[in-house]
């Protein structure tokens, strides 16, 4: 497979906006292996932007609570992207598991954190997943508890700082120019959520019991009762994204790929078995 991204649709690469061109042009997050071999000393980051996934491919590996979940959605959006991010993580856990998608069993914990069902469990493959005005990420790892979080950068995040942050936090942001304010605030968002859902505890942890750093340009540093437990690490999903992952031990590398144009190959060959009309850019 070239390095360049193959997007399945017929729309032409400049009616899309910006970030979307940003991300589809980077060669940061290049294409990765098709069959990808996970290390035990490796997280691996996946990324998909879900407006360009082919939404008939990824619903037919849907199962049947998924489907009805899917149903459920009053806005054609949203519906989109849940087909668009279950059917990735199908296909990206069919890959490290060598099964069709549709044979991936997916349960939850008691707090609702995605998992493998316990027949699968022996792979020792764990996950987790995040996703943000249309863009996914996903983290795979083997024998180690994960959490990642993203977000779309904005300025409207209001007094959030003041009821979810902890007094440290609240400091060396207020500490900030001006200039990094904004950024400053995502990459403690999302360093804090990347940990709560590592934990997978919910909400059952208050955000303003534990601190991380803030501060752009400096190393992400976690204080909490187990931080020994958990490494940090904050990664940059596209251009206006914010994205950090934390994964048990200390002694992991992360690896970041686009799944996009795996996504969109399968489809094309399924488009083709069919006689479909496919696009490419």
């Amino acid at each position: 497979m070239s390095g360049r991204l193959i997007y399945f649709s017929s729309r032409p690469l400049g009616e899309y906006s910006r970030p979307v061109r940003d991300m589809l042009t980077s060669t940061i997050w290049s294409p990765g292996p098709g069959n990808p071999r996970l290390a035990d000393d490796e997280v691996h980051i996946w990324r998909v932007w879900l407006g360009l996934c082919h939404l008939a491919s990824l619903e037919s590996h849907l199962a049947p609570e998924e489907q009805s979940r899917a149903g459920r959605f009053r806005f054609a959006r949203d519906r989109d992207h849940f087909v668009a991010c279950r059917g990735t993580l199908r296909h990206l856990l069919g890959s490290y598991l060598n099964r069709p998608p549709s044979a991936v069993e997916i349960d939850y914990g008691a707090q609702g954190k995605p998992i493998l069902r316990e027949g699968q469990l022996k792979s020792e493959i764990r996950f987790n997943v995040s996703h943000s005005n249309g863009l996914a990420v996903y983290a795979v790892a083997r024998g180690r508890e994960l959490g990642i979080d993203i977000e779309a950068i904005r300025t409207d995040f209001g007094d959030t700082a003041e009821h979810c942050f902890s007094i440290q936090e609240r400091s060396e942001l207020r500490s900030l120019p001006p200039a990094l304010t904004i950024q400053g605030f995502f990459l403690c968002w999302t360093r804090k959520e990347a940990y709560v859902k590592a934990r997978g505890l919910g909400l059952q942890i208050p955000l303003n019991t534990f601190s991380v750093s803030l501060t752009p340009g400096q190393p992400e540093r976690l204080q909490s009762f187990d931080s020994h437990r958990w490494k940090l690490c904050s990664f940059e999903p596209g251009p206006r994204f914010a994205g950090a992952v934390v994964g048990e031990g200390h002694g992991w590398r992360l690896r970041q790929w686009d799944w996009t144009a795996h996504l969109n190959h399968s489809a094309a060959m399924e488009s083709k078995s069919r006689g479909d009309m496919d696009f490419e850019a």
